[in-house]
């Protein structure tokens, strides 16, 4: 029990650290939330701040992710169960945040790292998926919702992956893409905003 608070609780506050609103605010001196989208998150960041600022956020965000599996797959002899609990902790902070009121990002940069702690493969096959759509469509929204659902069926359809993380890492994506209800209005009514790389 001593374990899993532990975990519970580091992984959580990693992952509550507020990168977009942090870098904003010592950028530019804005509050991120009342900018833009008025989403706490990268992309913000990358259309509110700049491309640079919006680059190293989203790279730090999945690092959050990254590290809190990593160092508990270490530290715990690669035990599943705790990297999974890591890995859930860590999007939570960053889709909760306690520092922002419990209100932060989607958990797109935050869930690939914690993926590509979990599953290489399944990761890539999402990054590869986003990239191709960011760069075709320029909706970062349209890009990460159907990567996320890459994600999830690239781990159902690798057969060395247990059951329950596949069920655990579907419910991720799901969270993220339903994270997205606002976009996915805009898009279906053909007003999301497009990205300028």
């Amino acid at each position: 029990m001593q374990n899993i608070i532990l975990i519970t609780v580091t992984s959580y506050l990693l992952g509550s650290v507020p990168t977009a609103y942090l870098f904003a605010k010592i950028i530019k001196g804005i509050d991120i939330r009342k900018h833009g989208s008025g989403n706490p998150g990268a992309t913000n960041v990358f259309r509110t701040v700049g491309k640079t600022a919006g680059i190293i956020v989203f790279t730090i965000d999945m690092m959050k992710g990254f590290l809190a599996v990593y160092l508990v797959s270490r530290l715990f002899n690669y035990d599943t169960n705790y990297s999974l609990l890591a890995g859930i902790a860590a999007i939570a902070g960053h889709n909760w945040t306690v520092w922002l009121s419990f209100k932060g990002g989607k958990g797109v940069a935050t869930g690939a790292g914690v993926v590509f702690a979990l599953l290489p493969i399944s990761a890539a096959s999402g990054v590869a998926v986003f990239f191709v759509l960011l760069l075709s469509t320029k909706y970062v929204s349209l890009s990460s919702i159907v990567s996320s659902a890459v994600v999830a069926i690239v781990t159902w359809l690798y057969p060395a992956n247990s059951l329950l993380i596949k069920i655990v890492i579907t419910l991720l994506c799901s969270v993220i893409i339903l994270r997205h209800k606002s976009n996915i209005l805009r898009l279906a009514k053909g007003e999301e905003p497009k990205i300028k790389l």
